[in-house]
């Protein structure tokens, strides 16, 4: 039993001596770690309260410059204050000294702006072309006119005056129609015209140039007149809207231009209006010859010929019915009659048809027109006029052309009918008076 308790306590002796020295280097490290800890809890401590100080330094230094900036806004505001006050104590004492002046400055400006507008297309730019400079300078200054701006921009108004009643021969760069610029010599009638050997010329104030009008009015022959060397007035064409006229007679449209803004439309109506005109004339020229041979068959019935209808009328019963036939006489004339009236009456439906269809094609016009300009609304808005200009010149220019071929045809379908049926009831008279004659004894008639 004792060597067992022996070998128990042999046994547990290292145990105990292992659990002892663990806890004995557990404990060292515990105090190890909080002094490492402690050491760094101070040395964050320390770069903090330096920290501190150096933000407390920087605060100060920001606090210094914005006293600094308030100090020198408060001197900047104090000296606008006082730059202010000087400036309306200028102004007060300026207007003090110009008195009406500042009334005059303003009619002045307003003045040379109004005659620099009025004299922007004025072709007397071309002899005086420093004047739009001076008065467009007059017109934006800032400062009271001097006397010397002042009695040029009399100067200028005197001048433009004397220029509008003199005609006046000057060379100046002239752009014919083929867009080729060539020195020319050119007279201006005031501003009103100017003339080359061509004819009439445009102003064309971007530019400063004169160009050759495309369309010349009416009284161009008088132009080479009027440029030849003379001791007497000549006789010349004048525009007295300053070259307006002329400028919107290059825009006017001539005839086939009018014709081509009816489209498609316009074409038909053009086209069938000429074809019922043709066929109008044409039946008139005929019936005109038809109604010649019945007057030369009026003058000699005894000789009856076939080249006209009252001949052929009336050889149906010869010369000299028998009496006999008198019965069957007024049946074969009639009928010889019918025979005759549908040459007589051809293509008068035609030419009723053609007048009947040409305002209704024109009604079409018009709606197809409408229709077009709807949608350039509906695309483009209202605000330009001129993306509706088509549809409303469609409109407008087929309805003219269908009354335009209307009203003629309808004239000379009146006058066909009326030929033609003048012929039928002087055949019908004819055979009447044939018959008569028979029935009164055979007897010839003058």
């Amino acid at each position: 039993m004792k060597w067992l308790a022996f070998l128990f306590v042999c046994l547990l002796a290292p145990l105990v001596q292992a659990q002892t020295l663990d806890k004995d280097a557990l404990l060292q490290s515990i105090r190890d770690t909080r002094s490492a800890e402690q050491a760094a809890m101070q040395a964050r401590e320390q770069q903090f309260l330096r920290e501190r100080d150096q933000q407390q330094q920087r605060l100060a230094q920001a606090r210094a410059r914005l006293a600094q900036a308030q100090a020198r806004a408060d001197q900047l505001d104090a000296q606008f204050k006082a730059q202010g006050e000087q400036l309306a104590a200028l102004r007060e004492e300026l207007t003090q000294r110009s008195g009406n002046l500042g009334e005059l400055f303003g009619v002045v400006r307003q003045s040379a702006g109004d005659t620099l507008g009025q004299w922007q297309g004025s072709q007397l730019n071309r002899r005086f072309p420093e004047r739009r400079d001076e008065l467009e300078a007059l017109a934006q200054s800032s400062r009271i006119p001097s006397v010397e701006a002042l009695e040029q921009f009399w100067y200028r108004l005197q001048q433009d005056m004397t220029a509008s009643g003199e005609v006046t021969r000057i060379s100046a760069s002239v752009v014919d129609r083929q867009g080729r610029s060539a020195a020319t010599p050119v007279v201006l009638v005031g501003p009103f015209v100017a003339l080359s050997e061509p004819g009439y010329l445009l102003y064309q104030p971007e530019s400063n140039s004169l160009q050759l009008a495309a369309r010349q009015p009416g009284g161009s022959g008088l132009v080479a007149d009027f440029l030849a060397p003379r001791e007497v007035p000549g006789d010349i064409l004048i525009d007295p809207a300053r070259g307006q006229v002329i400028a919107q007679l290059q825009r006017t449209p001539d005839l086939l231009t009018r014709v081509s803004q009816g489209g498609i439309v316009g074409y038909v109506i053009v086209a069938l209006g000429v074809l019922g005109v043709l066929l109008a004339l044409a039946r008139l020229i005929w019936l005109q010859r038809v109604q010649r041979g019945v007057d030369r068959q009026i003058d000699d019935l005894d000789a009856l010929r076939s080249d006209n209808p009252l001949g052929r009328v009336l050889g149906v019963i010869g010369s000299k019915p028998r009496l006999e036939e008198l019965d069957t006489l007024e049946l074969k004339l009639d009928e010889a009659i019918l025979r005759e009236t549908p040459a007589l009456e051809r293509w008068q439906g035609l030419i009723k048809l053609l007048a009947a269809v040409a305002p209704l094609l024109g009604l079409l016009g018009t709606v197809t027109g409408m229709i077009a300009t709807f949608q350039a609304i509906t695309q483009y808005g209202s605000g330009d006029p001129k993306l509706m200009a088509d549809g409303i010149s469609q409109a407008l220019v087929t309805t003219v052309l269908g009354l335009l071929a209307a009203i003629p045809l309808l004239f000379l379908h009146t006058l066909v009918v009326a030929r033609s049926k003048a012929l039928v009831q002087l055949l019908e008279l004819q055979s009447a008076g044939l018959i008569a004659l028979h029935l009164g004894g055979g007897e010839s008639r003058d």
